[in-house]
């Protein structure tokens, strides 16, 4: 719609909202002090490199005000604490984009920041967006101005610094990692831009399960939940019925689930990540990896995903189960799914997602085996039940050894396996208590099926 939605709202006309383009919500909503800022409680601490930045506090004697690199999520709030840091008195604010702008845009800013500060006294804050789609000669080009205080770098990047940030620049600057809000804090967010005049200016009311739902599909992501209700505000507004007028705080339209859904094109989905739901749905992805059913799995991965599941939770599970389930059977499904954890949590959604599925399609593919799992809850099961006992003479650790010497004591006769025939070693292991213990059962799938015959074998030598 090309009309001003809330404009009544802000009292300006009472028959039709004007057609001036006011800026989106997320913006019009952006913290204006630190006391507006939600989350990033730590970075944000009394005497914090960041919140001295932001307040313009320099210290004493020669000590001024570091260039920052701001490392998180979107909707983290990195373009805010920018602007708040060139809010403090005496500072100018430039915007580059890291995707348009180069080193002739970034040397430019630097000349015109050094005239400033040896004419004027005023320092200049540089606000460079998506830092990590700088080469490495842009980024140099960033040096000369950052070390010699020519300009204050607040850099924002959603990439590690430490791969797509050059060394030199990473240590004159101060690293501030910010994270994603909570759920709590994402309702905030919401309910703020619902009362506040710069916003909806109390012109709708938010259902609970509306508001649940917007919540969980924001995902952490402020500037998505702003955006998401600015959307499902429209559609109830285009759901009023006809001669209701304009709503406004004494007359307020109701956002309801379906105008969320309507609004975002999800529907809701059944899942509670503080509730039963959430387990219950955690549960069946895990058995669906277990029983070889990609589809249920693939359907569970993305249930939990529309419902704004944390990535890391789920790539945790698939981690577990890789060896739990299979192990020995394909001990490529545990690389694969290590593998998959840490690209989660350095890319992040969306594309978080695609790794996920490659790593669920691994474990459902895989031949099962819970052979090692079972081995070492047996073994747990003994030492708890308490058969354990001394450890053989034979193999205590050298130490033991020379005072059993110095005493007069045999020290038992260690074989060292690699001067045996096929390095294994006829000896006592076990301590006596557990002479005869057998654990482990390897399935006769997969990988694991060599494994049957060899372990056959060892143990035979072995235990002679």
């Amino acid at each position: 719609m090309s009309d001003d939605l809330f404009a009544v709202g802000r009292g300006e006309d009472d028959a039709r909202p004007s057609d001036e383009v006011h800026p989106p919500l997320a913006v019009r909503m952006r913290p204006r002090t630190l006391d507006e800022v939600r989350g990033q409680r730590d970075v944000l601490r009394p005497g914090s490199p960041l919140r001295r930045l932001v307040e313009g506090g320099h210290g004493t004697g020669q000590v001024g005000p570091m260039s920052a690199i701001l490392w998180g999520p979107p909707g983290t709030g990195k373009t805010t604490l920018a602007h708040l840091v060139a809010q403090a008195e005496g500072r100018t604010f430039v915007e580059l984009s890291a995707v348009t702008a180069g080193v002739k845009d970034v040397r430019t800013v630097m000349e015109k920041a050094a005239r400033d500060r040896d004419l004027y006294g005023r320092s200049t804050v540089l606000f460079l967006d998506e830092i990590h789609r700088f080469s490495k000669a842009q980024q140099d080009a960033l040096l000369p101005g950052v070390e010699n205080r020519q300009v204050i770098l607040v850099a924002a990047t959603t990439e590690n610094p430490t791969f797509s940030i050059i060394a030199p620049l990473l240590s004159r600057s101060v690293l501030v990692a910010l994270t994603s809000l909570t759920d709590a804090e994402i309702g905030e967010v919401v309910d703020a831009a619902l009362a506040d005049e710069r916003g909806l200016a109390g012109a709708f009311t938010l259902a609970p399960d509306a508001r649940d739902h917007l919540v969980r599909l924001a995902g952490g992501d402020a500037r998505r939940s702003l955006t998401e209700l600015e959307a499902a505000a429209g559609v109830a507004l285009d759901d009023l019925p006809g001669g209701r007028g304009y709503p406004d705080a004494s007359n307020p339209a109701p956002i309801t689930l379906a105008h969320v859904e309507q609004a975002l094109a999800h529907a809701a989905v059944r899942y509670d990540r503080a509730g039963d739901e959430h387990y219950d749905v955690a549960s069946a992805f895990i058995k669906s990896m277990r029983g070889s059913d990609v589809d249920a799995a693939l359907h569970y991965l993305a249930r939990m995903l529309e419902a704004g599941e944390d990535p890391r939770f789920i790539a945790r599970r698939i981690v577990i189960s890789a060896s739990e389930e299979i192990a020995m059977a394909d001990p490529t499904a545990l690389q694969t799914a290590v593998a998959a954890m840490h690209a989660v949590a350095q890319i992040g959604m969306p594309e978080a997602r695609l790794i996920l599925a490659q790593a669920v399609v691994h474990n459902c593919l895989a031949p099962k085996s819970n052979a090692t799992y079972t081995a070492i809850n047996a073994a747990i099961a003994d030492v708890r039940a308490g058969k354990a006992g001394p450890v053989p003479v034979h193999l205590r650790g050298s130490g033991h050894a020379r005072a059993a010497r110095a005493a007069g004591q045999a020290h038992g006769g260690y074989v060292y396996a690699h001067d045996e025939p096929d390095s294994v070693a006829t000896q006592q292991y076990l301590p006596d208590a557990l002479i005869g213990a057998d654990y482990y059962h390897p399935k006769p799938r997969g990988f694991e099926a060599r494994m049957v015959d060899r372990w056959a074998w060892l143990r035979s030598r072995l235990r002679g």
